[in-house]
């Protein structure tokens, strides 16, 4: 969400905490395997997720790259209030921050050690690598190995970690193979430089590839309730146990629109991008979403998102599934 959005209230919720967000029947997919216990998608009602089978992080987490200035570009323009939002995120509970080289480019990973160096125990920062911006509103691939080993090297000094805990390949570059791309990541990870190694915007056929090279433990594709381009490949991550991190989870600039979401959302008495992150996290188990914001009341109105329960029915009715 960005600053243009209309200001929406804080609705103080008072159910439990956690996302113990319940609902019924195999509406989505295929059932799937969480631990011992097998999930049907649509009644996901764990808090937490292991991305890589040990970084334990609340599955509603914060993505950063709103915290630049305009055109994800440069400083923003008022970056104590940026500083605020960060540590707000960490108050509520969040432990997982999702940023990037190329947004600013640098300044937001920049920022992220200013407000938040020395890092909490538990905080995963996830950073991206292997996206240029020549200009605002611009973004090239790079997948060359050696800018890729130079790219992480800087994120650590900017972020100021011995070593990332999630680096994902911003985008594959075309022209370059993806297997020398991502041996260059499994240098690094096997320099204990990067601890797992996640992708963005792929198909099932590329995670298969790319799981060939290295192991792969998290996918960040743009999903949300109106935008399911990427179903496929969220089902994969489930069957594979696979985070999925989906970027533009309420629709960035665009929002989320429904008359069946402002339904729910006027019958909660919560807002409708409170409704639609309720949704994503009940849809599957392996969902993280990562929404992002410059303001402190929109945070945390995202956040009280985690304790919203919807009903089979309204489940059933946002996913499409019934009239």
């Amino acid at each position: 969400m960005n600053k243009t959005i209309t200001r929406r209230k804080f609705v103080g919720l008072s159910v439990a905490t956690g996302a113990t967000i319940l609902a019924g029947g195999k509406l989505l997919g295929s059932t799937v395997r969480a631990g011992l216990a097998l999930i049907a998608p649509g009644t996901a009602t764990n808090p937490v997720f292991k991305i890589g089978g040990d970084l334990e992080v609340n599955r509603l987490g914060f993505g950063a790259m709103r915290l630049t200035g305009e055109g994800v570009w440069g400083w923003p323009p008022d970056r104590a209030n940026a500083v605020k939002v960060l540590k707000r995120a960490v108050e509520l509970g969040v432990n997982l921050i999702d940023t990037a080289d190329a947004y600013g480019p640098e300044t937001d990973e920049l920022l992220i050690a200013e407000a938040l160096h020395p890092y909490p125990k538990g905080l995963v920062i996830a950073t991206k690598g292997g996206n240029t911006r020549p200009g605002p509103g611009q973004w090239v691939p790079n997948g060359h190995p050696d800018y890729l080993k130079q790219a992480v090297e800087k994120s650590l000094k900017r972020l100021q970690l011995e070593r990332i805990d999630l680096y994902q390949l911003h985008r594959i570059d075309p022209k370059v193979p993806v297997e020398e791309s991502l041996g260059a990541l499994k240098e690094m990870q096997s320099a204990g430089k990067i601890r797992h190694v996640g992708l963005s915007e792929v198909s099932t056929s590329e995670i298969e590839r790319a799981r060939k090279v290295l192991p792969i433990v998290s996918i960040q594709n743009r999903y949300n309730i109106n935008d399911r381009k990427w179903e496929k490949e969220l089902d994969y991550c489930e069957r594979e146990n696979l985070g999925f991190l989906p970027w533009f989870p309420v629709g960035g600039g665009r929002g989320v629109k429904s008359t069946t979401l402002d339904a729910v959302a006027k019958a909660h008495n919560a807002s409708v991008y409170q409704v639609a992150l309720a949704w994503l996290l009940q849809r599957s188990p392996v969902m993280l979403p990562i929404p992002g914001t410059s303001n402190i009341e929109h945070l945390d109105d995202n956040v009280a998102a985690e304790k919203l329960k919807l009903t089979p029915e309204e489940f059933s009715r946002l996913s499409g599934q019934t009239k």
